[in-house]
């Protein structure tokens, strides 16, 4: 019998490196990784850490965690990049004055977003995330070019010479 630490941080890799859907899909992952759990101790699990259900662009759900990740939060702080996959999800980029507006697939603006603001980039003020749009706002004497180069840290944007 593994114990409930690890049990719980099995919980968080499963959900940070697949898209699953049910409680049943990630109870027979975890069995595969040797934790036997019923399902009232994995609902017990999920609600001690905070992971919930969002819907997909395909019409059904899937498990996300948090943005509370402190390793990932004082990586970004400092300015090292954990290589997210947000190609998967970027969909455009547009400007408007200090404004950039960045299109995402379905639920996935508000972990983009949350990786902008935890970078602590000074080109960046702040952002505001829907379901699928994040609202960058730049400071006043950043160029468009410049926060493109931000950008390229977290989408796959291609910066062409000038």
């Amino acid at each position: 019998m593994k114990n409930k630490k690890s049990r719980l941080q099995q919980i968080v890799e499963l959900i940070n490196n697949n898209c699953i859907g049910s409680q049943e899909e990630l109870s027979k992952m975890l069995s595969t990784k040797g934790f036997m759990v019923t399902q009232a101790t994995l609902s017990r699990d999920l609600k001690m850490l905070r992971i919930t259900k969002v819907a997909t662009d395909t019409g059904g759900y899937m498990y996300i965690i948090p943005d509370s990740n402190n390793i990932q939060d004082k990586l970004l702080q400092s300015g090292q990049m954990i290589q997210k996959n947000h190609s998967a999800s970027f969909v455009s980029i547009n400007f408007s004055h200090n404004i950039a507006v960045i299109k995402t697939r379905n639920g996935y603006a508000s972990g983009l977003a949350y990786d902008i603001d935890m970078s602590k980039t000074p080109e960046i003020l702040g952002t505001i995330a829907g379901a699928d749009t994040v609202f960058a706002i730049l400071r006043e004497d950043v160029t468009h070019e410049q926060a493109l180069q931000v950008f390229a840290k977290f989408l796959p944007i291609t910066i062409e010479p000038i």
